[in-house]
């Protein structure tokens, strides 16, 4: 009897034998089987830790391959469905032109269709609303992870960290909500004392928000970098006569870099991948400003309004949700290179 054959044997009869409560005849014939092959197990030297270790290296090879199957999947489905909008509108009315409102697209005016699927603003929005997110979360996150790595005790880190983590696991309809009740009225009645107007919903309040809410992603993964980061080099950094402030920036945060920088990499696609914050204090008009206090969207908001409700999977308004799509995809693509590029940098500068 090969292994894996009896593998499946013995682990089909445990599972049987704890239905004793139901099936008392046949667990007690798995168990008088169990014994007897288990004596014919013994007299072949069955290796069960051989059997096991194999069986799980491909589970987990499995696994991999399933990953990577589902994300090749994912991009085909993508690419088919953008190459079918790109037959209808043009690549380059699609990338070059400021116009998006799908909703009043006919396809019976060819003018009206082409000047409407412009994917500027939408991108405009995204970026705007990533970049402010981050000059909130990226500091707030390092410095705060380096007070809590060098600077505060023991018990004061133990009892900050945990609250911080909490926050990375509130709802994001909870930080669009305090948006819309606390920050845009609060921005609203600072700005207009003095005397600048700003629309009700607002890339900036949006931005702060959402940078509230990345900042626990950032000072999580950068205090855990820095407290990996040798107890040696640090001590002698300060030994040759550098004070807390010299080690840490010449010695911590440089052997740290390369997670920091995954960090802020992961931060930055939560960013963008964001939604139910910008449609609650950012909204869904796609403006083509690069004005912070003026009202705009996000890609990911427009592919869930383009995708709610009963569709038609053919139509130039649904598709055009794939072209976004695809537009994120090779963004992030190119962005993730350029991070592994400069993360790999760092690691060959510091730890070679």
């Amino acid at each position: 009897m090969p292994n894996h054959y009896c593998l499946a044997y013995i682990l089909v009869a445990i599972a049987c034998s704890f239905s004793w409560f139901f099936l008392p005849f046949l667990a007690l014939f798995l168990l008088v089987a169990n014994y007897f092959l288990f004596l014919w197990l013994a007299r072949t030297n069955f290796n069960i830790k051989k059997t096991l270790e194999n069986f799980f290296i491909k589970m987990l090879a499995f696994t991999a391959l399933l990953g990577i199957f589902i994300t090749i999947s994912i991009a085909v489905v993508i690419f088919t469905e953008t190459y079918r909008f790109f037959q209808i509108i043009s690549p380059l009315d699609f990338f070059f032109t400021t116009q998006w409102n799908p909703q009043i697209a006919n396809v019976a005016e060819p003018e009206t269709l082409k000047n409407s699927f412009g994917i500027l603003p939408v991108l405009i929005g995204s970026i705007l609303i990533a970049l402010i997110a981050m000059s909130i979360a990226i500091p707030m996150g390092i410095f705060g992870s380096i007070y809590l790595t060098f600077y505060s005790n023991s018990s004061l880190r133990n009892w900050l960290k945990p609250i911080l983590e909490i926050l990375a696991g509130v709802p994001t309809i909870v930080y669009g909500y305090f948006a819309i009740i606390f920050v845009v009225p609060f921005i609203k009645q600072c700005l207009a004392f003095v005397g600048i107007e700003i629309a009700s919903e607002n890339a900036l309040s949006c931005g702060l928000v959402m940078g509230i809410m990345i900042t626990p992603f950032v000072l999580s993964f950068t205090e855990d970098a820095l407290f990996a980061v040798p107890k040696n080099l640090k001590d002698g950094s300060l030994a040759l006569g550098s004070t807390k402030s010299e080690m840490i920036l010449t010695v911590a945060l440089p052997y740290a870099m390369p997670s920091i920088v995954s960090a802020i990499v992961l931060a930055i696609s939560r960013a963008i991948g964001e939604t139910m914050i910008v449609v609650m204090s950012a909204g869904l008009i796609a403006n083509f400003t690069f004005n912070p206090l003026n009202s705009v969207t996000t890609a990911t908001v427009q592919i869930v309004t383009l995708l709610t409700g009963d569709q038609e999977f053919n139509s130039p308004k649904t598709l055009s949700a794939f072209a976004i799509a695809f537009s994120l995809f090779v963004i992030t693509f190119c962005f993730n290179i350029l991070a592994v590029y400069i993360t790999k940098k760092l690691q060959k500068k510091y730890y070679n």
